[in-house]
C-alpha cells in the first residue's frame, strides 16, 4: 500500500479493498518502524485512528471527495487543533494550538486524516534539519546525511513511504530543497496562492505553504484541496483557483525553457550538473527548445535573502515572550528578567542569531544600508525574472548545487549552509512557483533534484510540465534501498 500514488489509494478505499482505518494503521504501523529517521515530532494514533474511522463512514455513504481516508503528514508549523504545533522549538514545546490552520481545515473537511506532525528546523530556519529542538532528521538514502530542510522530516517522510504525502513551507527553499535531498516532488505555489493563516511566520512576505508528494500528479491532487482564497489571510489572493489535476497531461511541444546562465557556473557539482543536462535532453525529446537566458542579479539573492528575512523574523518572534503562550523560564527577578531569560532558553542558536541579524538591520543607523537596500534589491530580481518570462515559458535548472551532505558538515559555518539554497531562494524573492522533482542519482546513489520555475500563477503549467517528465521517466518512482517493498 505504501507504494501506491494517491490517486492509487483512493481508488482501493471507493473500491472498499482497504478502509481508512486499515490504511492508517499500515502507515502508522511504518513511522514506528523508522523512528530512526526521527521525521516526527507528534505521532497520536488514537486521534489519527479516530479521524480514519470518521473517513470511512462518510465513503460508505458516498460523502467523499479525492481525499477522503488518505492520511496525510503535516510539517509541525501549521496549527493543529487539538495537538501539539512547536515548530521545532523549545520555546513552543508545550502549545497546543486551540484552532486550526486553513490548509489543516481545508484537508479535514475533503476527509483527509491527520498522520502526525513532521520534524523540521526551528521555526523553518535551516537547510538541513539539524536546528530543530527534537534533534536532526536522517535522509532516508543515507543515514549518515540530512535530508534538507526546512521541511526535511516530510521530504524523508514521503521518500521513506511512511507518510503517502505531506505538507511543508518554503520560505528561501524549504519544499524544494529538501524534496531535492529526498528524492520525491515539491511544489512551493505562487506567493498568495495558498493561505498562510494558522501557519507559523517566518517571514510574512516569503513564506508560502505546499504539497510535497511522490509525484506532480499527487502535488496537483493536494494543492486542489489546499489553494484558493482566504478571506483570513491578507497576503491570500482572491481569484479563480484552477482544477490543477485537469490541467495536467497537456503536451508540451513548443515550450521555450529557459536557463539562467548563472545557474550552470562555479559552485555547481558535475555530477548534478551531468543529470540535470540529461533531464533537459529528455524535454528537447518532448518537444521543448532550450535558451540561454540571463538572471543579473540572482548572485545577489542570498545576501538580499539574509537581510530580509531575518529582518521579518525578529519581528515575528517577538511575540514569543513567555508571557501567553508557550515556555516560560522559572527563577527569574522581574518581568524583563523573565523575557529574556525564557528567550535564551527557548530559542535554538540559529533562530538567535537571525533574531539578531534582523534587528540590526532595522535598527535606526541601518535601516536604509541594509534594509532598505535588500527590499530595493528584491525589485531589480523580480524584474530579471519578468524580463526572462518575455523569451521564455519556464526555467529550469538544479535544485540544489550539490547533493545531500553528511550530518555535521557544515553546522559550524553558516554561510556554506545559507549557500544550499542558491538556486531556489530568487523564486521566493519574487513570489513565483517552483517545484523540484527526481531527475536522477548521482555516483554515490543520492537523489538529484531538477527544478521548474514558472511565470506568477502559473502554477498549473509548472505542475504540466513537471508530470510530462514523470510520465516518460520513473526517477519519482525510485526508493531508497531501504524500504521495504
Amino acid at each position: 500500500m505504501h507504494n501506491k500514488s494517491l490517486t492509487q489509494l483512493a481508488a482501493d478505499l471507493v473500491a472498499k479493498r482497504v478502509s481508512s482505518v486499515e490504511l492508517t494503521q499500515h502507515f502508522l504501523n511504518r513511522i514506528e518502524q523508522q523512528e530512526i529517521l526521527n521525521a516526527f515530532i507528534t505521532v497520536d494514533p488514537g486521534f489519527s485512528l479516530a479521524q480514519a474511522r470518521e473517513a470511512d463512514q462518510r465513503i460508505q455513504q458516498g460523502d467523499k471527495t479525492a481525499l477522503t481516508g488518505i492520511p496525510i503528514a503535516h510539517k509541525d508549523i501549521f496549527c493543529t487543533k487539538g495537538m501539539l504545533t512547536t515548530c521545532g522549538s523549545h520555546i513552543l514545546s508545550n502549545f497546543v494550538s486551540p484552532y486550526d490552520a486553513t490548509v489543516i481545515d481545508r484537508l479535514n473537511q475533503n476527509g483527509a486524516v491527520i498522520l502526525g506532525k513532521t520534524n523540521m528546523d526551528e521555526f523553518a530556519m535551516g537547510s538541513s534539519n539539524e536546528t530543530s529542538h527534537y534533534g536532526a532528521v536522517k535522509n532516508p538514502w543515507d543515514h549518515t546525511t540530512v535530508p534538507g530542510g526546512s521541511s526535511g522530516g516530510s521530504a524523508a517522510a514521503v521518500a521513506a513511504r511512511i507518510a503517502p504525502a505531506a505538507t511543508g513551507t518554503d520560505t528561501g527553499g524549504s519544499i524544494r530543497q529538501p524534496a531535492a535531498f529526498c528524492g520525491v516532488t515539491g511544489f512551493k505555489p505562487s506567493y498568495g496562492q495558498v493561505s498562510r493563516f494558522g501557519m507559523v511566520a517566518f517571514a510574512s512576505s516569503l513564506d508560502q505553504g505546499g504539497p510535497i508528494a511522490r509525484s506532480a500528479e499527487d502535488a496537483a491532487l493536494l494543492l486542489n484541496v489546499i489553494a484558493g482564497f482566504d478571506a483570513r489571510d491578507s497576503t491570500s489572493v482572491q481569484r479563480q483557483t484552477p482544477d490543477f489535476v485537469n490541467e495536467i497531461g497537456g503536451d508540451i511541444e513548443g515550450l521555450r525553457i529557459g536557463l539562467p546562465v548563472q545557474f550552470f557556473g562555479e559552485g555547481l557539482d558535475s555530477d548534478v550538473e551531468g543529470i540535470v543536462r540529461e533531464a533537459l535532453r529528455e524535454y528537447e525529446k518532448l518537444g521543448a527548445t532550450l535558451i540561454d537566458i540571463d538572471l543579473p542579479n540572482s548572485a545577489l539573492c542570498v545576501p538580499c535573502y539574509y537581510v530580509l528575512a531575518p529582518s521579518e523574523a525578529s519581528s515575528n518572534l517577538a511575540r514569543y515572550d513567555g508571557v501567553r503562550y508557550g515556555y516560560r523560564a522559572s527563577g527569574y527577578s522581574d518581568l524583563i528578567d523573565m523575557y529574556m531569560k525564557t528567550r535564551a532558553e527557548g530559542f535554538g542558536d540559529e533562530v538567535k542569531r537571525r533574531i539578531m541579524i534582523g534587528t540590526y538591520a532595522l535598527s535606526a543607523g541601518y535601516y536604509d544600508a541594509y534594509y532598505l537596500k535588500a527590499q530595493k534589491l528584491r525589485r531589480l530580481i523580480a524584474q530579471d525574472f519578468a524580463h526572462a518570462f518575455e523569451r521564455c515559458d519556464v526555467i529550469m535548472g538544479p535544485t540544489t548545487p550539490t547533493t545531500a551532505f553528511a550530518i555535521g558538515a557544515k553546522t559550524d559555518d553558516p554561510i556554506a549552509m545559507y549557500l544550499n539554497d542558491i538556486y531556489t531562494i530568487s523564486v521566493n524573492l519574487a513570489g513565483l512557483p517552483g517545484i523540484s522533482i527526481p531527475a536522477g542519482l548521482d555516483n554515490t546513489g543520492k537523489p538529484v533534484g531538477l527544478q521548474i520555475i514558472g511565470q506568477y500563477f502559473d502554477d498549473a503549467r509548472v505542475l504540466n510540465v513537471a508530470h510530462r517528465f514523470q510520465m516518460t521517466t520513473d526517477w519519482h518512482q525510485r526508493a531508497p534501498s531501504r524500504v521495504q517493498p
